[in-house]
Order: structure tokens, then sequence, then C-alpha cells
């Protein structure tokens, strides 16, 4: 535990600990640059998804704009409900897809699962966020969060761009598209595992209390997550 002190000694340590802090936002956004520099990759294959309003293409779910945002959304064809670490990261996407669109870009989390169990688990969440079903394509498999269960097992799964033993088919992941012209979607990014850290707000809030994320000494990181209306089961 830090020593309790004077309010001018606490000061004096917050403003040197302020010249570490602009630091850091110097250097995350000259890596922000860096990642805006990056070459793209074309998106040839012609993926199919079941929505709302019927089959849609990677394309369609532009919509109007020019940016599309794709969360790689856990939850498999034989699960009963999603992923809860997925669950905490929609929790804080939710409702921001309308800012987003000021902004010329979509939001979309995307599930290798059937619609209806999609539909269903979103009304028992209580989310308004974009949702899609990539099951029957090979979306999911092409941007690496889907795998069998002999890749696991044998160490071929590809996750986070290298060999993984991924304790699940599925994983999370973010995906980054652009469509510079109405025939061309354009792949500029992707993230997975600790790179999706930044999106979640509510670690980041955790992050600036004493406690941090209280993690330490817990089975594994996430142990005390659960879904929102499950915390009082």
């Amino acid at each position: 535990m830090p020593e309790i002190v004077s309010h001018q000694e606490w000061l004096d340590a917050r403003k040197a600990h302020l010249e570490d802090e602009k630091a850091f936002t110097r250097a995350r956004d000259a890596l922000s640059a860096r990642r805006r520099a990056l070459p793209w990759a074309r998106v040839d294959e012609k993926y199919i998804f079941q929505t709302g309003d019927g089959s849609k293409s990677l394309a369609e779910l532009f919509g109007p704009h020019r940016q599309l945002i794709v969360m790689h959304f856990m939850f498999g064809p034989d699960w009963q409900e999603g992923c809860p670490s997925c669950s905490f990261w929609a929790d804080v996407y939710n409702g921001l897809d309308i800012h987003l669109a000021h902004r010329d870009t979509a939001l979309v989390a995307v599930s290798n699962t059937s619609f209806e169990k999609i539909e269903a688990y979103k009304a028992r969440m209580g989310w308004s966020i974009p949702w899609v079903s990539s099951q029957g394509s090979t979306f999911n498999r092409d941007f690496r969060v889907s795998f069998t269960e002999d890749e696991l097992q044998n160490g071929t799964a590809i996750y986070n761009y290298r060999p993984s033993r991924f304790p699940s088919t599925e994983a999370p992941g973010l995906s980054v598209f652009y469509k510079p012209d109405p025939e061309t979607v354009a792949h500029t990014y992707s993230t997975y595992a600790r790179g999706l850290d930044m999106m979640n707000a509510a670690y980041h809030l955790l992050d600036l209390t004493p406690k941090g994320r209280d993690e330490d000494g817990l089975d594994f990181k996430m142990a005390w997550l659960r879904r929102r209306d499950q915390y009082n089961d």
C-alpha cells in the first residue's frame, strides 16, 4: 500500500506522473498513426451473413459508410449462450454505433452460430448492437477466430498471428474493413487477445483505482466475471 501523505506531497507526485502519462499519450498517438499507415488486403471472398433483413454480403454490412468494425463475438454453433468475456466487451460497445456512424463507420458483431440464437441472447442482454451470423461461411476461420478440435490439440490453430492451443473452438477478436469504392472491400486491421484490452472502458476505469483490476491470485484473469444478469446467481 502506498503511504498517505500531505496534499502537497501528493500533488508533487501526481504532477511527476503526469509527465509519464503525457509521454504514453504521445507514444500511443504515434502507434495509431503507424497502424493507419499499414497496407490493406483486398477481400475477394464473397462472404454471406444472416441478418434480420435476410442474407447480406460483407460489403452490405457497411450500410452507407466506408468503414466497418467487426467484433468477433465468441458464440459457437452448439453453445446455448454467448461468451461471458465477449458479453463484457459488448456491454461497453452497446449504443456506440450511432456515434461511430457520424464518423463514417459501421459497427457489427459477428458470430459462428444461428441468427435465431443470436437474437435470443441479444434480447436477453438488452443490447441494440447490430449482430449477424456467419454460420455456413468461412468468415470466422479465415479471420482466425474459429478452429477445429484437431487444430487445437495438435497446435496448428493460428490465433493472434502465431500457432496456439487456444482453450476453445471460438476466439475473440476485432477486424476493421474499408470500402474505397462500391465494388472493393479491403481488410485494414485485426487484433486479438490483449490487443482487445484498449477497447474495454470498464477495465480502464478500474485501472484508475487503487486496487486496479484486482485479478491477481485468481485462477485466471477473468475468473470473477459473470454475464450482466448472473452476478446474483
